[in-house]
């Protein structure tokens, strides 16, 4: 299988462009299961969050299989709960306790709500002791990342928004691209809607490169410089979204993707009854 390409973040660290996601897998078991699957496949990103409560799995997943440290790039995320400088700073010591590890590799904001300044803050403190090597947000619309870079000592290095087929962020990619932040996607498969893996573009052009619409459309990411997680519990699926570094499309193909943007979003943040419920979502008393 063709080794997967990396991307140097604005602090030129470097970092996998494709990695293993475990949202939606609370069950701690089937979470070390697959990340041990994902690990083995050659997986060297896993991305967890607080919020997903599977963090004590992905630490165990990561001592079953013994790979060295330096060889792993381990994400995790602030909960909405425990933005603030110093709750951030106890959440992150709680996320780092439950993953077994004495640092991180990325950490970021999950979403922008609550106290996100003080929680950055706390970020840069982390991220200047040596705790983590990089530090960025998630689910920021330019707005808000355009702010907070204004208003910060340092810019976030990453940005994981949701970024599939249907839904492809060009303007709040560059945006980013002006601020020197990483795009990194989640929902890759656009979680399964929009009838994503029989789609008659997708697959088209899968046939001519002898891959599914699902490898279509993470390569389709990456090209464009996005960093994908796409997430499975089965093991061939987890081994198939891993096989898609052997393979360019051409710039027709390119376009014609182009032109499924528009077609579907999965979350709001800009919308109240989302605000609401995000924030009502509690981890710990």
């Amino acid at each position: 299988m063709t080794a997967v390409q990396s991307v140097t973040l604005s602090n030129s660290v470097e970092m996998p462009l494709e990695g293993f996601g475990v949202f939606q897998v609370p069950d701690l078991a089937e979470c070390q299961q697959a990340t041990e699957w994902a690990l083995e496949a050659g997986y060297r990103l896993i991305d967890t969050a607080a919020v997903y409560g599977n963090e004590e799995a992905v630490g165990a997943a990561l001592k079953a299989v013994g790979l060295p440290r330096d060889e792993i790039f381990v994400t995790t995320k602030l909960w909405v709960q425990d933005m603030g400088q110093e709750s951030g700073k106890r959440a992150f010591a709680t996320s780092l306790a439950k993953l077994g590890l004495d640092h991180l590799d990325l950490y970021l904001i999950h979403q922008p709500f609550n106290d996100y300044y003080g929680a950055w803050r706390a970020l840069e403190e982390l991220y200047d002791q040596g705790a983590v090597r990089a530090i960025g947000v998630s689910n920021f619309y330019p707005d808000r990342l355009v702010d907070l870079a204004l208003n910060s000592r340092i810019t976030p290095m990453v940005n994981q928004v949701e970024c599939h087929p249907f839904h492809q962020q060009t303007q709040a990619m560059a945006t980013m691209a002006e601020l020197g932040v990483h795009t990194q996607a989640w929902g890759p498969f656009a979680e399964g809607q929009n009838g994503i893996f029989t789609n008659p573009v997708l697959t088209d052009i899968g046939a001519a490169h002898g891959k599914s619409a699902a490898q279509v459309a993470l390569r389709w990411n990456t090209q464009r410089g996005v960093s994908v997680l796409p997430k499975s519990v089965h093991r061939e699926r987890i081994e198939a979204n891993l096989d898609v570094w052997d393979f360019e499309l051409n710039d027709q193909e390119m376009t014609s993707i182009a032109g499924l943007d528009g077609q579907l979003r999965i979350a709001d943040h800009h919308a109240v009854e989302m605000v609401r419920r995000i924030n009502g979502i509690r981890i710990h008393d």
